[in-house]
């Protein structure tokens, strides 16, 4: 019986652990399951394996060819260290060893029945066996096999192990279809336009601008490439370079109209408009139709597809949390019914829910709060809605004020907690920053070696010191804890203290401040340096007032909460940068040679205008792994990418664009429109529930951030009992405790 009774109280505690974490409750919950559970989830545990992911992929930047140069222009960078056959090998054996010991504990933990069903174990293991034979053959080969096929599967490592990455990926996969389709119209777009162009532009060889008409349109190939660089760079401030350089060279630009197409127009229409004005109606109508309507519909197609991605993402894991907490309630009333003093199924037993919370790998706040809130309740069993309604101290991340006895204490804590004093502050920190920009006005044309900083040093000195004294009262009111839950008043702290100690040693080494302040330098900073540093880290703290502005307020929270909450699509870029960097090392390394002239400063008069030689663009190439990420960082971003299309269609060979153009796919058109789609809902949601953000914050106090899941949370459908019980009733594990 005691045994039994130590199984249901351990079955208790990992499901609470499962719903704090969001994870599955679908795993194997016997004895020795349980206890093998919570060490494979201990932060031990998974700070190894993260760390492992993060080394196997850092390898990348040492294994041959190794990126440990100072830079990569091809001109100047010196032969980089090349580790030794077995050292990099050596370390992917330990890695891959941690990964095998990962899939087996995740394998035993579902059982065999569900490792058969999931994908991503199957996956998991074939990935595994495929990085094994290929780490065989590479050392079998002394290391000089010219192909690693495992580099390319290092992502799937990182991507496995992110629940979130996971459902990205579906609701990729969800969103292709309606991709595809507009990326069919993009295609006959495209094809239209050429065989137009093609037959517009025929040329003549006797006719000197009709060849160079002919540079973009002599064949299919070439004017499939001319448009799409036309569909993709419009509006783009770097062609202006190169559309500068065309008219420079051939002076035949004239007009108005030529005047607004110059600055809207990339090169490729140039020689063309440069022959008859009514060209230019060809390319205006193909970038009106292209750019303006068809990027921008497949903008709207991917943000309906993925208007509801957030919501069900946050569903998905409401429904785990409530699954798991219905989960520990249905072992525990269990164990109320065994004992035979209470009738089956009317409630958990106090005293054993506080024996499973003290098992519970939970901060002392949410145990405290939680206890309280039971102590705070009157009968003798936990219904299943209380029992619930114990673990929303989740979102909840306030410590409580510090209790003071002292009449004149309380009023000076209430007193300095009012958020009126926090008005206070943030009127003196304009008042810092307009004295600065008031001074900087006054000695913008003085040398900074003629300037007297007496009157400036004080005023800074002073409002230094009420920084300081505001910081201490906070900590007063609040409490240390209760200061330190609070993100803004530790940006506001930090600063604080990095000022004192500036401030300090300012008045260490150049003394207190007098009329005609102007010490010569002692020390690494002038008073003068220090003085700027300490003007802008004022600036950087007048950052603060921009939780006390509701509007300024969303925006913000809108930004953090897409850098916490929203890592996955950053995953997701990191992986197809990962694979691409790694195809583009294989492919185009050492197709990028010098120039001929070993001078440091080649004479680049004789390159054509706008050419990769004359750009001096030789560090973007695909000689190593850090040099191809920033590479396909250029070209991700549009920065004059048809540079690249021609320099490694030289150098490489014409097939070499097909690798560009599917880049620019993945990066420039599907992830950079999925991402924006995620902003647009984010913001959205939280631009129409404002009001609810502003009840939240009043009604919980001081909080270190308002999740998404509490914000949403009157919006999330909260899981049905008929739902709960049929997920329970299928669980493949769980038998109760009777």
């Amino acid at each position: 019986a005691v045994a039994r009774r130590d199984l249901c109280l351990d079955q208790a505690v990992v499901f609470i652990e499962d719903a704090i974490q969001y994870r599955s409750i679908n795993h194997r919950v016997d004895a020795r399951s349980l206890w093998l559970c919570r060490r494979y989830y201990s932060s031990t545990s998974q700070w190894t394996l993260s760390f492992t992911i993060f080394l196997i992929l850092a390898l990348a930047f040492i294994e041959t060819p190794s990126s440990l140069t100072s830079t990569s222009d091809v001109r100047y960078r010196p032969a980089p260290w090349e580790p030794p056959c077995g050292l990099t090998e050596g370390v992917e054996a330990l890695c891959l060893l941690v990964f095998a010991a990962d899939v087996s504990v995740k394998s035993y933990l579902v059982g065999w029945a569900q490792f058969r069903k999931n994908p991503w174990l199957l996956a998991y293991l074939v990935v595994l066996l495929v990085s094994l034979v290929d780490w065989t053959v590479s050392l079998s080969l002394i290391c000089q096999e010219p192909v690693r096929v495992r580099r390319l599967l290092r992502p799937f490592f990182l991507m496995q192990n992110s629940s979130m990455m996971k459902k990205t990926l579906k609701c990729i996969r969800w969103s292709l279809p309606e991709m595809a389709s507009i990326g069919l119209l993009l295609a006959a777009h495209l094809c239209l336009f050429t065989m137009l162009g093609m037959l517009l532009f025929p040329g003549e060889k006797d006719d000197r601008r009709d060849r160079q008409r002919l540079t973009y349109f002599r064949n299919l190939p070439e004017a499939l490439t001319s448009l799409l660089v036309l569909l993709t760079t419009a509006n783009n401030p770097d062609e202006v370079d190169r559309v500068l350089c065309v008219v420079m060279d051939q002076a035949v630009l004239s007009g108005a109209l030529g005047g607004l197409l110059l600055a809207a127009q990339p090169w490729v229409m140039i020689p063309a408009y440069s022959k008859n004005r009514l060209y230019a109606i060809f390319f205006i109508a193909f970038t009106l139709i292209g750019s303006l309507f068809l990027m921008n519909l497949l903008t709207a197609i991917i943000y309906n597809q993925f208007r509801g991605y957030l919501m069900k993402s946050l569903q998905t894991s409401l429904l785990r949390r409530r699954l798991g907490i219905r989960a520990a309630y249905k072992v525990l009333s269990s164990m109320t019914a065994e004992g035979g003093a209470h009738p089956e199924g009317v409630g958990v037993k106090p005293q054993d829910f506080l024996q499973v919370l003290q098992k519970v790998q939970l901060d002392s706040d949410h145990k405290q709060a939680i206890t309280e809130k039971l102590h705070s309740r009157s009968g003798d069993l936990l219904s299943a809605d209380e029992f619930q309604k114990l673990f929303d101290e989740f979102d909840k991340r306030h410590p409580p004020r510090p209790e003071y006895r002292s009449q004149f204490l309380q009023s000076a804590q209430f007193l300095f907690g009012h958020h009126y004093f926090d008005y206070l502050g943030n009127l003196m920190a304009l008042g810092n920053l307009v004295t600065i920009c008031v001074f900087l006005v006054l000695d913008a044309h003085v040398l900074p070696k003629d300037r007297d900083d007496f009157v400036l040093g004080i005023l800074n000195c002073v409002f230094i010191l009420y920084y300081l004294l505001e910081m201490l009262l906070k900590v007063f009111a609040l409490g240390l804890r209760g200061y330190l839950v609070s993100c803004s008043n530790v940006f506001d702290g930090l600063l604080t203290a990095v000022l004192l100690v500036l401030e300090i040693s300012t008045l260490a080494v150049y003394r207190f401040p007098h009329p005609g302040w102007k010490p010569e330098a002692l020390g690494l900073l002038s008073l003068w340096d220090v003085t700027r540093l300490v003007n802008v880290l004022i600036a950087f703290r007048f950052l603060r007032i921009i939780p006390s502005m509701e509007l300024m307020a969303v925006v913000a929270s809108t930004i953090l909460d897409l850098i916490r909450n929203m890592r996955a699509f950053g995953g997701i870029l990191a992986v197809a940068y990962y694979v691409f960097a790694i195809i583009g090392v294989t492919l185009f390394r050492g197709v990028i040679v010098a120039p001929g002239n070993s001078s440091l400063a080649p004479d680049n008069g004789s390159a054509p205008c706008g050419s990769f030689e004359q750009l001096e663009y030789w560090t973007n190439n695909f000689d190593d792994f850090a040099a191809a990420l920033v590479t396909l960082w250029d070209v991700m971003v549009v920065n004059n990418w048809q540079v690249f299309l021609d320099a490694f269609r030289r150098y490489a060979g014409p097939w070499s664009k097909i690798y560009f153009v599917l880049w620019w796919l993945v990066s420039s058109v599907i992830w950079v429109n999925l991402f924006l789609a995620l902003i647009l809902e984010n913001f959205l949601h939280k631009w129409d529930r404002r009001s609810h953000l502003q009840s939240l914050t009043g009604d919980l106090g001081a909080t270190s951030e308002v999740t998404v899941e509490l914000l949403f949370r009157d919006v999330l459908e909260e899981p049905t009992e008929e739902e709960l019980t049929e997920k329970l009733s299928h669980h493949p594990h769980l038998q109760l405790c009777r």
